[in-house]
């Protein structure tokens, strides 16, 4: 159904205001004195986009598998007036790409949106299905108060959805007005479409107790050593709105302000950097406008740290996995949390795998260990090792080390289809406690592992030791 609606049109000017002040002596403007002076238009799309860049939609990089082809615009549905935007989810497989996203950006300098205290627009869908995220913030230029909702529930009917600003005082020059992902994830692979329209910023005077987090929440706990550096995550802000009840955004680092318990121990960056330069414990907190955020990173710095030796063997004999030595090859996943299997395993899941970074040196530290597996099989090539000779790997038991104590190493090749797989045992003998050790283990001891031309999984196994750091992964050929 079309809703009738009267159009407006409005032709907002610059208004430039220049202040002379003549005292007896000379002094600086503050901040504080400075006015905005970027437009303050609302809309962004009402049958037409508004004060957009010509190519109005700008998609997400294809190459990273988003759909170029499945955004257009609709004369024959539109919540009011005319038009919609129709958005033509794709399927996994589709050969133009599997998602589709991107974003709408001002095509001036920026709006000033400090006037307002939400993004709304409505949205239906051609079945009950999942808007991945919506939002604003996100300009391909830093997105630096990048702000969206994630896995908004769409109807068959027109609905009005809330995006509530963390912090409107922040956004006196925005140029991301809209971003937007939908996949199949909520269809089972079933491709479908979203229409929205009447995208617009509102003052609508209803977004109420903010509660801002940090880490998810929680109060987190973690050991690092001196020279590290470690990132706040799990940024959000919640409101209660009239309309949805409690909408929860995730936002930017921008919006936050961070302190430091101890800086003689971490300090942390005004973009959430945490960076460790002594012993001790420290805890980081954080505010957003007067609120302070729910949830603290504590930081205990054991002290100095010994890295595993750098690797310096010829990069074109080597495939790479995990090393900061060498150009890692696309891995799936350093954690492949095979919970069902009853896997205990933790770590393996900061950038890269690395869930430690000192003085720019990642490394895994996987804890609660019984079994975890290193992916190359589901989304990345296989590695083709039939040239190798050998894999290496760094190890160093962060716990003290008994008689009977080992990790398994087990390579498997063709995963779910012809598959082969081998293991090498290391006993406690070979291991140290507090201490990196090196192994070069050559494939041909992996007995069973017949064809290495599709190398899928490595997994780590013990049932003896639960704390272990993890470095320079790789094969490599002896020469």
């Amino acid at each position: 159904m079309i809703h009738n609606k009267s159009k407006y049109f409005q032709i907002i000017g610059l208004v430039l205001l220049s202040m002379i002040v003549t005292t007896s002596c000379e002094r600086e403007v503050s901040d504080a004195a400075v006015l905005a002076t970027f437009p303050t238009t609302a809309d962004v799309f009402t049958d037409n986009p508004v004060g957009l860049t010509d190519e109005f939609f700008i998609s997400f990089d294809p190459v990273e598998g988003a759909n170029v082809n499945g955004f257009d615009t609709d004369e024959s549905e539109a919540y009011e007036g005319f038009a919609s935007i129709r958005i033509d989810v794709p399927s996994p497989n589709d050969p133009d790409g599997g998602f589709i996203g991107g974003i709408f950006r001002d095509r001036g300098e920026g709006r000033n949106l400090t006037g307002y205290d939400a993004l709304t627009f409505w949205a239906k869908a051609s079945t009950t299905g999942v808007l991945g995220e919506a939002g604003f913030g996100t300009d391909f230029d830093g997105d630096k108060f990048r702000t969206v909702a994630a896995d908004l529930q769409l109807s068959t009917n027109w609905k009005k959805y809330v995006i509530p600003m963390p912090d409107p005082s922040k956004l006196t020059q925005e140029r991301g007005m809209f971003v937007f992902s939908a996949g199949t994830q909520s269809t089972d692979g079933l491709g479908f479409v979203i229409w929205l329209d009447e995208i617009k910023f509102e003052k609508l005077g209803t977004i109420a107790q903010p509660r801002p987090a940090i880490q998810n929440g929680e109060d987190v706990v973690i050991q690092n050593f001196i020279g590290g550096t470690v990132n706040i995550s799990g940024l959000s802000q919640t409101f209660n709105t009239a309309a949805q009840g409690d909408v929860t955004v995730n936002a930017a680092l921008a919006y936050f302000e961070f302190q430091s318990s101890n800086e003689t121990v971490a300090t942390v960056s005004a973009l959430g950097q945490v960076n460790v330069v002594g012993g001790g414990t420290a805890t980081i907190t954080a505010s957003l406008g007067v609120n302070e955020a729910q949830g603290s990173l504590t930081i205990e710095s054991l002290g100095n740290f010994t890295p595993a030796p750098t690797p310096t063997r010829n990069p074109n004999n080597v495939i790479s996995i995990f090393s900061d030595a060498y150009q890692n090859v696309a891995v799936d996943y350093y954690n492949g949390f095979f919970t069902g299997d009853g896997q205990t395993t933790l770590g393996g899941e900061g950038p890269g795998g690395a869930d430690l970074s000192v003085d720019g040196d990642g490394i895994i530290n996987y804890t609660n260990l019984n079994f975890v597996g290193i992916g190359t099989f589901m989304d990345v090539p296989t590695i083709d090792a039939t040239s190798m000779t050998h894999i290496h790997v760094d190890l160093n038991i962060n716990e003290a080390l008994n008689a009977g104590d080992n990790i398994t190493l087990q390579i498997l090749n063709d995963v779910g289809g012809n598959e082969t797989s081998g293991s090498v045992t290391i006993t406690a003998a070979n291991l140290a406690a507090n201490d990196w050790r090196g192994f070069d283990i050559p494939l041909a001891n992996f007995t069973g592992l017949s064809n290495r031309s599709q190398l899928g999984l490595l997994f780590f196994i013990s049932n003896s030791i639960s704390n272990v750091y993890v470095d320079n992964i790789y094969y490599y050929i002896e020469q």
